[in-house]
């Protein structure tokens, strides 16, 4: 009998204690439930592994994207470096012939001046052939003074010629060259090869190396 109040006394002492602290009690219930909480939760996992893909996707797709853009930038890049490369050398070309036109116009901008001072050289020269020599004696003082006069003149205009590139051409004995030359006629003669130049009736002129009137000859034929 006592045995029987001494456990009744220790059971109400202990549900005494319980009561008296409620906070842990309240903190026991707690972490019970935060235990629970925080179990695997099987219905997250397959939603996680699901983005998990998509993600995957996603970046596939935008790598995917970016080399195409890449590729289609490079091909624009490589075009626009031809053009960029064939204007340079249309400019390059198209300086190089301004640059020949204008050398070109300061050599031979007296070209058509000089055609016409041509007509005076030929004019001085059959003045200074049409005088007989057996005529330059000193009993004709005259005569001796006006063909020394002519021919100072025109070697003094000859030498202005070759000053600006005009040069005369006098090619008797020459091969004939259909550049330089204009075959009035063909003539045998012996002694000479054929193809060469027998006589000059006119004698013809070069500008700075390009003919400006072709010399007028007559051509050695074959017999």
């Amino acid at each position: 009998m006592a045995a029987a109040v001494w456990g009744a006394q220790r059971f109400a002492g202990r549900a005494a204690r319980l009561f008296l602290l409620p906070g842990r009690a309240s903190r026991m219930l707690c972490t019970v439930t935060q235990k629970k909480s925080t179990g695997p939760n099987l219905d997250e996992e397959p939603s996680h592994h699901h983005n998990e893909q998509k993600s995957d996707s996603d970046s596939a797709a935008t790598a995917k994207l970016l080399t195409e853009e890449k590729t289609k930038l490079e091909e624009q890049l490589k075009e626009m470096t031809d053009k960029y490369k064939r204007a340079l050398a249309d400019v390059e070309n198209l300086r190089q012939r301004t640059q020949k036109l204008v050398e070109e116009s300061k050599l031979y901008g007296i070209q058509s001046f000089c055609k016409d001072l041509l007509e005076v050289a030929d004019v001085l020269e059959k003045a200074t052939e049409s005088v007989p020599k057996e005529e330059l004696k000193d009993e004709n003082p005259h005569l001796k003074s006006l063909y020394e006069g002519l021919a100072m003149t025109e070697v003094q205009m000859q030498k202005v010629f070759g000053k600006h590139g005009l040069v005369k051409l006098n090619p008797l004995g020459a091969k004939f060259d259909p550049y330089e030359h204009e075959a009035l006629f063909q003539v045998p003669v012996e002694g000479k090869e054929p193809g060469t130049v027998a006589l000059v009736s006119k004698v013809g002129y070069k500008l700075h190396g390009r003919t400006l009137r072709p010399a007028l000859v007559g051509v050695v034929k074959e017999p």
